[in-house]
């Protein structure tokens, strides 16, 4: 979407095929190719690191300083047929539907997102935003054992939010705070994720988090927002930044979704084929209530 409304003109220029949440089946392989084979079904991890700089010297390549991402950088899943680097497929069990693959990408930005709060079973958990990602999160940490709290600002994304199970509140009609503290005995919350992306959602991350609680920082700032840094030294905080996901994070979204963990019916709001790919994006761009909007390119789902 961020291409769609323009947002990546110059890193994507005016005739890259987007696309790099996915699911697909191996066409063939090249030459050397050993881990996988035709016919299985795929999900790709859309990086391509430099394995020299050092970043990817650390152990860090999903964070390269010359980090490809490929749907971006190169051209992406809405074609028929990808080519792309053999280390970034990750094999699919035979009897998961390939529309619900299709949701692993985000699903282990969550779960990547989740991995680094540390996160223990029973801790109390506040996810800022109510978008896919945000959803997301919020799905992860409970299945890891936190007890979830929603805040969201669109009264749609709150319902379907409830919907799933999770106890919202909206922190423009209530005091998103006082919910937390009366949740949690006036200790506020252990780990906290910002997946808002809006200054209201900064100040609410340092308000609501307990002594020593984990912030995660999930969200792209497009403008750099005022964080209160006394709370940080305060209550001695700690803030995490989350980008993108590691090879675990893919296999720990496989196993989610495999398992049940993560609602994909929910998330998955509609799906169009490839031929009707812009009214779609336009769609989505119109609509209150869709989550993940899919695109059929070939086959069966």
């Amino acid at each position: 979407m961020h291409v769609h409304h323009g947002n990546m003109d110059a890193r994507v220029g005016f005739d890259r095929v987007i696309g790099h949440e996915m699911s697909g089946v191996v066409a063939a392989v090249g030459a050397g190719v050993a881990d996988v084979r035709p016919g299985q079904k795929v999900v790709v991890r859309p990086l391509d690191p430099c394995g020299a700089c050092p970043a990817c010297n650390a152990g860090h390549a999903h964070i390269c300083h010359k980090l490809k991402f490929l749907g971006l950088d190169t051209d992406g899943a809405m074609q028929e047929l990808w080519t792309v680097p053999a280390h970034t497929l990750h094999v699919l069990p035979d009897d998961l539907r390939m529309d619900h693959a299709a949701l692993i990408e985000p699903v282990a930005v969550a779960c990547h997102d989740v991995r680094l709060s540390g996160l223990q079973p029973g801790e109390d958990v506040v996810v800022i935003g109510g978008g896919p990602i945000g959803v997301l999160v919020a799905m992860v940490a409970r299945d890891a054992g936190g007890n979830v709290l929603k805040s969201e600002v669109n009264p749609n994304r709150l319902a379907i939010a409830e919907t799933l199970g999770f106890d919202t509140v909206n922190p423009v009609e209530a005091d998103l705070q006082g919910a937390v503290e009366a949740r949690t005995g006036g200790k506020g919350a252990d780990v906290v994720f910002e997946v808002s992306g809006t200054q209201p959602g900064v100040d609410a991350m340092t308000a609501v988090a307990a002594t020593r609680a984990r912030i995660v920082m999930v969200a792209i700032h497009a403008q750099k927002p005022s964080i209160d840094l006394f709370q940080f030294f305060w209550r001695e905080l700690k803030l995490i930044g989350a980008r993108v996901y590691e090879p675990e994070d893919y296999e720990t979204a496989i196993a989610l979704i495999a398992e049940g963990g993560i609602d994909a019916d929910t998330m998955i709001t509609d799906i169009s084929p490839l031929s009707d790919i812009q009214s779609a994006f336009q769609a989505l761009d119109r609509s209150p209530t869709a989550m993940k909007s899919l695109i059929k390119v070939e086959g069966d789902l």
